[in-house]
């Protein structure tokens, strides 16, 4: 059996992989799901110190004091920043990385350098002098491409438990030492895997990491831990299997 650490996207704490855990551990795995420091539960701990380096300590930490190895380190959204800065960290501790709705970023690129200039205003605007990115308004009707799958009953649960980000997580930039690779996989949702190749082809810098990489797809909103949980936990115990997708 396998061992998953479970990182969440912006705005979510380890609660967001209920459903999946619970599958994981039945299927006889051993499950971390990590709740990242200023976030959910541990939102008392946000403050202007806390970015990316923080983020990716608490996961090494985790490795480290757990004793973990031959991890499977799942990062999900934003979540695959930290995670790909841990990988590149202590590799030896690190089976595979799987990126969901996400991919590894190249060395010098943040998540917000991602967003189109006037998305980057827009969210400077709505941020202000603050050191937290505020959580969406979970709309279906404004964002319903992300949003896809996701019942009223999840809507509000978002709405209730998400909490704002600490900004620096999005703006500081990845570092990566360039040190042993470590296997990658990616479960897409909302980029068709098609397109996901061809990006990879063209050496888009949000996929070009995952060339060789074993590409897996799970066709739903982008957060398919809490649209499609049974789905997601399949392919991430066909991964640690070693299964074909």
């Amino acid at each position: 059996m396998a061992t998953f650490v479970l990182v969440p996207g912006f705005w979510l704490g380890g609660w967001a992989w209920r459903e999946v855990t619970a599958d994981l551990r039945a299927r006889g795995h051993e499950v971390y799901p990590v709740t990242l420091t200023g976030v959910a539960e541990r939102d008392h701990l946000a403050g202007p110190q806390v970015g990316l380096e923080t983020h990716t300590l608490d996961l090494v930490r985790l490795l480290e004091v757990e004793d973990l190895r031959d991890v499977l380190l799942v990062g999900h959204s934003g979540g695959g920043l930290p995670v790909t800065q841990a990988a590149d960290r202590v590799p030896d501790r690190i089976g595979r990385v799987v990126y969901v709705e996400s991919g590894p970023m190249p060395d010098g690129m943040s998540q917000f350098d991602s967003n189109e200039p006037a998305e980057q205003e827009r969210l400077r605007a709505r941020i202000g002098d603050g050191h937290l990115l505020p959580a969406p308004d979970w709309d279906p009707a404004a964002d319903p491409q992300n949003l896809a799958g996701l019942g009223e009953a999840t809507l509000a649960l978002l709405r209730e438990r998400a909490t704002a980000h600490p900004l620096r997580a999005a703006t500081d930039p990845v570092r990566r030492s360039g040190g042993r690779p470590v296997p990658t996989a990616l479960v897409a949702s909302t980029f068709p895997l098609d397109v996901v190749e061809q990006m990879i082809a063209q050496g888009h810098p949000f996929f070009a990491g995952l060339a060789g990489g074993e590409l897996h797809a799970v066709p739903t909103g982008h957060w398919p831990m809490l649209s499609e949980p049974k789905a997601l936990a399949d392919v991430l115990d066909r991964i640690a299997a070693g299964a074909p997708r």
